[in-house]
């Protein structure tokens, strides 16, 4: 039987980039709220997104932040579903 030269994933690079990642998000209180804030670079940026702060487009290739709550009583999974991408200015004065 021929062998395959695909190659697998690597469950520990994968863990890698994951923390790499990660290391980038922080947690801000705003309002009262607990809110984790994660910003997205302009090569990153590959969609179009409504800012809720001023209800303009972000545009595709424009640097801005993702923010969810992170005191949220559903839990992580609903948090993370309803984040939203905001200008970094928006965010500022929000």
């Amino acid at each position: 039987m021929p062998r395959s030269h695909r190659r697998r994933p690597d469950p520990a690079r994968d863990d890698s980039f994951g923390r790499f990642v990660s290391g980038f998000k922080r947690t801000e209180v705003k309002h009262g709220a607990e809110w984790v804030v994660q910003p997205v670079s302009e090569q990153r940026s590959q969609k179009e997104y409504t800012c809720p702060g001023c209800g303009r487009v972000i545009e595709v290739g424009t640097a801005h932040l993702v923010a969810w709550r992170a005191d949220g009583v559903l839990g992580d999974a609903a948090d993370l579903a309803a984040r939203r991408h905001w200008h970094v200015h928006c965010w500022k004065v929000f």
